[in-house]
Order: structure tokens, then sequence, then C-alpha cells
């Protein structure tokens, strides 16, 4: 199982991104959540197989089409925290 902390920069708030990534999430499989960042990023915690996880950060650096990603980091999360579905959180 592979776990990836991302965080995603640019017009990434108020453009559905979040719905949208629940949905690329549960269609591949892949837990964690999605939630805005007070700095206007998005964040995301992608747990699950390392195709999925690969395919759900992919999706994630251009996102919906109304979303302008202008930077998405991503790092392994090694927290213990595990996910059995994928939210979006507050």
């Amino acid at each position: 199982m592979k776990s990836v902390l991302a965080r995603v920069s640019g017009k990434v708030q108020g453009v559905w991104f979040r719905a949208s990534t629940l949905e690329q999430a549960q269609r591949l499989g892949v837990t964690g959540y999605v939630r805005n960042l007070d700095d206007g990023r998005v964040e995301i915690l992608a747990q699950g197989g390392d195709n999925a996880v690969e395919a759900l950060i992919d999706w994630a650096r251009s996102g919906p089409s109304s979303a302008s990603v202008s930077e998405l980091l991503a790092d392994e999360y090694d927290g213990e925290d595990l996910y059995l579905d994928f939210e979006i959180l507050d």
C-alpha cells in the first residue's frame, strides 16, 4: 500500500476541485481525504495501491477543467492514519 500527501497550488478553491477529487478517488479505489487549506491550496492524502494512488496524483496535476493548477508537491506519507474511504474534510 502506498500513502502520498500532496498539496496543490493555483486556482484550486471554489472550482469543484474537492468534489472532483472525491469522484476520482472513489473511481480508482483510493482512500484518504481532500481539504482546503487556509493559504488557498488544496491538500490530498491518498492511500491505496501504487498505480491507483499515482493515477489520482497525476489527475490532480491538472484537476477538473475549472481549475488551474500551478504546482503540485507530493511526498510519501509516513503517518499512521489509515482511512477506510475517501472524504472531503472541512
